[in-house]
């Protein structure tokens, strides 16, 4: 796999997480499996594969959090922060991505 493709391989999984708005579940699976798939032929496809699954578990452990904290009327606040967050971030990841950039988004936990 030559380099131009493995940048768009690693650009377009961090622009799959956006599928989810359009498809239910799609932002979720799609680079999950786009990850699986092609994290052997690709040391830097493998490093965003896991930069975009630990976002996806991080934005998740917010939305939770800020859930449950709605009860409290911070999580109202919390919530639309977070959503943001989900949108911008994997938009600047791909550019960096397209880039040859490994971008850490800002907030993620790192589970993987």
């Amino acid at each position: 796999m030559d380099e131009q493709e493995t940048r768009q391989w690693c650009m377009f999984m961090h622009l799959s997480q956006l599928a989810g708005y359009a498809v239910p579940l799609a932002g979720i699976i799609a680079p999950i499996v786009m990850w699986q798939t092609k994290k052997d032929e690709s040391p830097e496809i493998d490093a965003h594969g896991r930069m975009v699954a630990n976002a996806i578990l991080s934005y998740f452990c917010y939305v939770v959090a800020a859930i449950i904290l709605c009860f409290v009327l911070i999580g109202i606040i919390l919530l639309p922060i977070v959503a943001v967050c989900a949108i911008a971030f994997p938009i600047v990841g791909a550019i960096k991505a397209n880039d040859g950039e490994l971008w850490k988004y800002p907030f993620v936990i790192e589970f993987l």
